[in-house]
């Protein structure tokens, strides 16, 4: 989880690597209507991400009675979007790639080919809740090495089986 050039989708797809598990990016499941309201500069409110948000957890809950599980790279920026993601399936743990707004604006603007514009940063920040001590997960330093963060978050996982 985090804001838009957190490193989401790089540190996800190792991490599943690791573990042997399926990897979903979740903007892949973003409606049409969504990414074009993204794209012209318009933050997604929670009416938007509602669907959204109920389709990531239908992935959980397959992820969760098949048996093998899954690394999914999703901001989850709201501590309601993680709780209906825990309601899904057993065992939703958090790694919340923490970054700086100046290196997320500066990742987010290098970016070529991809509907979130460097503008709607400010919105994320604006919603980003971090994780509480109730909530199952790791914070970590984005700007760190992502083979690094992968790393730390495989022990964590392993160690929290």
């Amino acid at each position: 989880m985090g804001v838009s050039g957190s490193g989401k989708s790089t540190v996800g797809e190792l991490l599943a690597r690791r573990l042997v598990m399926p990897f979903l990016e979740a903007d892949d499941l973003h409606s049409a209507a969504a990414r074009a309201k993204m794209a012209a500069g318009h933050p997604l409110d929670d009416e938007d991400r509602r669907p959204w948000l109920l389709s990531l957890a239908d992935w959980i809950r397959e992820a969760t009675l098949s048996g093998q599980g899954g690394v999914m790279a999703c901001s989850a920026l709201k501590r309601d979007y993680r709780d209906v993601f825990r309601r899904a399936g057993a065992g939703v743990w958090f790694l919340h790639l923490a970054l700086d707004r100046a290196t997320a604006d500066r990742r987010v603007a290098g970016r070529t080919g991809h509907f979130m514009p460097a503008e709607l940063v400010d919105s994320q920040y604006a919603d980003l809740e971090p994780l509480r001590p109730d909530e199952p997960g790791l914070t970590v330093d984005a700007a760190a090495d992502p083979q690094a963060i992968a790393d730390a978050a495989a022990r964590a996982v392993r160690t929290r089986r």
